[in-house]
């Protein structure tokens, strides 16, 4: 046998044809794939503990999104380095539509800025489904404290530089932060003494052994009501729907003043456009649920449903606006 029999040369048309008929199975398996999906039960990750917000909302949305899909819909709590394991496990897992994850401000936007080796990217990691709800955070304080608006804070600080306290969840955290876009709107130095966890900051604060506390809505709307704590203004960019009676901090004097925290579905990045589009029609849907929305805003915030393209925009937007703001205050994690 000749050399030239061994290596016969394909023609071009041949070829083409070839390599188009590939493409066309290819793209006609992907079609059939993404028209079987789901063909078994979707983890849903969770980076928190159970009975959290983030876990609330989480568990709101499963069985709604279950009973769309014809599949169990498993939460999967993943907690640890403030939401970072579980975001970590999500961007590491396949994208084939089977682990989506409940990501929000603090292990989307505000973590990864503070953590000079972040193990995922916020962005380039995750594929954006929908957002799912926007909340204020709540200014407290003592009820016995002579602070009864955003004003009489300012002026007691300008009075007492560093004098007075303002308490949170942790470094890096909303209420870490909001204290500190506070200081630098207002002109003024509060100082920031962080707590492990809420609870603890809440008590002292109670116990008068802090000025002020940033806290979410959904934990402190019982304790306002029942006045063993005293609300002074909320963060957003308009009054809070739990606390319509408080004006918030940009009503109050610091124009354009807006620092909302946030939730959103999200999947690990490269996962089919096809199941982006079918999870997003589905939690939409469950999202305009009077029932869905009565439990999501008795926490506190807004139902927010977007497109994919929205709420990729709104993250990358986040992500950028919180980098900025950790960086200009030097806020390194503990």
């Amino acid at each position: 046998m000749t050399r030239s029999n061994l290596f016969t040369p394909v023609p071009r048309t041949s070829l083409l044809v070839w390599t188009c008929g590939l493409l066309v199975a290819a793209f006609a398996a992907a079609g059939v794939q993404a028209q079987d999906y789901p063909a078994r039960p979707i983890r849903l990750i969770v980076p928190f503990p159970p009975g959290g917000s983030t876990d609330t909302y989480a568990r709101i949305l499963g069985p709604r999104l279950a009973e769309a899909v014809g599949q169990q819909v498993v939460i999967d709590n993943r907690a640890g380095a403030g939401g970072a394991l579980g975001a970590e496990l999500a961007a590491k897992s396949p994208a084939d539509g089977y682990t989506i994850w409940m990501g929000q401000t603090a292990n989307l936007a505000i973590g990864p800025a503070l953590r000079k080796n972040s193990t995922y990217d916020p962005v380039r990691d995750f594929a954006a489904i929908t957002l799912v709800q926007k909340a204020s955070s709540v200014l407290v304080v003592s009820p016995g404290s002579p602070i009864k608006s955003l004003s009489d804070l300012i002026a007691t600080a300008k009075k007492n530089p560093q004098g007075v306290t303002y308490g949170s969840a942790g470094i890096g955290t909303a209420g870490h932060l909001n204290g500190h876009l506070i200081n630098v709107a207002a002109g003024i130095d509060m100082t920031h003494v962080p707590y492990k966890g809420a609870s603890p900051a809440m008590l002292d604060l109670q116990g008068g052994r802090i000025t002020l506390l940033a806290t979410s809505i959904g934990s402190s709307a019982g304790l306002i009501r029942q006045g063993k704590i005293r609300a002074i203004a909320t963060t957003g960019a308009k009054r809070a729907r739990a606390l319509s009676d408080v004006p918030t901090v940009a009503e109050q004097g610091l124009k354009g003043f807006d620092a909302t925290s946030w939730h959103a579905m999200m999947a690990p990045a490269k996962v089919s456009s096809q199941v982006v589009a079918r999870l997003n029609r589905e939690l939409v849907a469950a999202l305009g649920l009077p029932d869905v929305q009565e439990k999501l805003m008795s926490e506190g915030g807004e139902v927010t449903p977007t497109t994919p393209a929205e709420a990729a925009m709104f993250v990358r937007s986040e992500v950028k606006k919180w980098g900025e703001v950790i960086r200009k205050a030097n806020i390194t994690a503990e």
